[in-house]
């Protein structure tokens, strides 16, 4: 027996008052439920040193991360009949691609000094071709979270009409330490 699969509003959950069905349209193939708003996410690594110079701990020395950093978008399933995107919010390559030419390939293998921290940016300067990040806040996992918000908001297009948006940039500094810059 073949049962046939049906998005519903909720996914999963029955139309509402609020959320009914146009008249005249069988639930199971109601697009405006279909179409409902889906956030999707996805994954990078990249490798960096920082500190933190005035920290009370081990922190002020210069260490390094291996950081993961998740992309959170919402828009509407797109619904484009043929496109290669038909069925998603954005293809996760097209996100990953993104992500990875602004901030990810740019951070990646480099140190991230704060341009207040003059003793490090100095010695990092006298470095020939070393990869150095000056950044305009304290390399913390909140302001680096909230720098990639602020790099990547505006690089995700609503190409195909479907009111695609980056809702949260989430920054892991260890598996279990995390920063959540989000839409306001």
């Amino acid at each position: 027996m073949i049962v046939p699969f049906a998005l519903t509003a909720g996914y999963g959950q029955a139309c509402s008052p609020a959320n009914a069905c146009p008249p005249g349209t069988s639930h199971s193939l109601c697009d405006a439920c279909y179409n409902r708003a889906m956030q999707i996410t996805t994954r990078l690594e990249f490798d960096a040193g920082h500190r933190i110079p005035s920290h009370k701990s081990q922190c002020r020395n210069l260490h390094g991360h291996r950081y993961s950093i998740e992309i959170t978008l919402s828009g509407d399933v797109i619904q484009q009949e043929g496109s290669s995107e038909q069925g998603m919010v954005m293809d996760f390559s097209d996100v990953k691609a993104i992500a990875r030419k602004a901030v990810v390939d740019a951070w990646d293998h480099a140190f991230l000094v704060y341009q207040g921290d003059t003793a490090v940016r100095e010695f990092l300067e006298s470095l020939p071709d070393h990869k150095t990040v000056v950044m305009q806040s304290v390399p913390t996992a909140e302001n680096m979270a909230a720098e990639a918000f602020r790099i990547l908001d505006a690089l995700y297009r609503d190409t195909y009409g479907n009111h695609l948006r980056l809702e949260r940039v989430r920054l892991f500094e260890t598996p279990n330490s995390w920063a959540d810059a989000l839409r306001q």
